[in-house]
This record gives structure tokens, sequence and C-alpha cells, in this order.
């Protein structure tokens, strides 16, 4: 019991929220950072890579000495650790860096209105002819920055309830006509 009482009065309540916060924003950089270098963004990456070592330098050497007499200091790096991912995750999805390409099967009889829709808000639509199980279908496919995603998602879904929308992200673009807009900058 006693041992218990001092693993938990070994560390000072500012030194506890000194690790946790530090560790949350390291590893916040560090997910921003992987995230951010699959998707092709070095130059971001390598900038952010600075921090996060210069970062997990500082809390790790914080945490190593003494973690046996104060093994409050490891839990509060762990914590740190989970938070971190997970906010670095969530801030990507916020900042939405890159493009996708959506495929959308609708359809026929709404696949015009859509792609009309589509093009008149700057974007490059390529329809193709499609037979479905029980009717004539169309597949668009545009490029979009994930950005706005969210929008044309809508928009399509609003011409047509029961579309099949298929997202994914591009890594490299080459060619064919891109958002006349100038919207696809990296």
């Amino acid at each position: 019991m006693e041992y218990v009482i001092h693993a938990l009065t070994s560390i000072t309540p500012l030194e506890f929220i000194f690790i946790l916060v530090a560790k949350v924003a390291e590893r916040t950089v560090s997910t921003l950072r992987l995230i951010l270098i699959n998707k092709g963004y070095r130059r971001e990456g390598t900038i952010l890579s600075f921090i996060e070592i210069l970062l997990w330098t500082f809390v790790a050497s914080r945490v190593i000495v003494g973690v046996a007499e104060a093994p409050l200091k490891g839990i509060a790096y762990s914590i740190g650790f989970s938070i971190g991912v997970y906010l670095g995750s969530l801030l990507e999805s916020h900042i939405a860096m890159g493009q996708v390409l959506i495929q959308a099967i609708v359809l026929k009889e709404h696949s015009s209105e859509i792609t009309s829709g589509l093009r008149d808000k700057g974007y490059a639509v390529t329809a193709i002819d499609a037979e479905g199980r029980d009717s004539e279908k169309e597949v668009l496919m545009l490029f979009a920055n994930r950005k706005g995603k969210e929008g044309i998602v809508e928009t399509i879904h609003r011409l047509d309830k029961n579309a099949m929308i298929i997202t994914n992200d591009v890594t490299n673009l080459q060619g064919g006509t891109i958002n006349t807009a100038g919207k696809m900058l990296r």
C-alpha cells in the first residue's frame, strides 16, 4: 500500500500535465507528418519531423529519468500518445489536403442533370454508360479537392438518392481536363 501511495504522489500535478500536453502535441505532429508524407507532401512532412523530434527529445528525457520511481510519468506519456494520435488524424481530416477521385453510379435518367450541375461548378466530369441489375446506369467520375468532396456528394445524392458513390484518395494525377477554375492545386 505504501508503494502505491508513493507512486501516486511522486510526481507533481504540474509535471504530469506537462508530460501529457507535450506528448499530445508531439504525437499530433507525428501523426499529421505521417499522413502528409503518405499523401506525397514530403516538404511539409520534413518540416513537421523536425518539430516532432524536438518535442520528443524533451518529453522522452523527462519521462525516462525517474520513471521507475514515478510510474505516473509513463502513464501520462501513454495517455498523451493516444490522445495525440486521435487529434492528429482529426486535424488532418479538417485540413483535408490532397485530391480525391469520386465515382458515382447513378440512374441514367438523373445523370445529365447531375453532370451539368457539377460541370457548372467547374468540375470536369467523365460519364460512362453502364448497365445495372435492374436499370440503365451511368458512371460519373471526377477529381476534386478533399476539402470540397462533401458538397459534391450532397449534390449527387440530392439528385439521385440511390446513387452509389465511391471516394478514393489520389496521390498522383497527370493529364486530362482538371477543374478549370484552378481549384486542384496541392
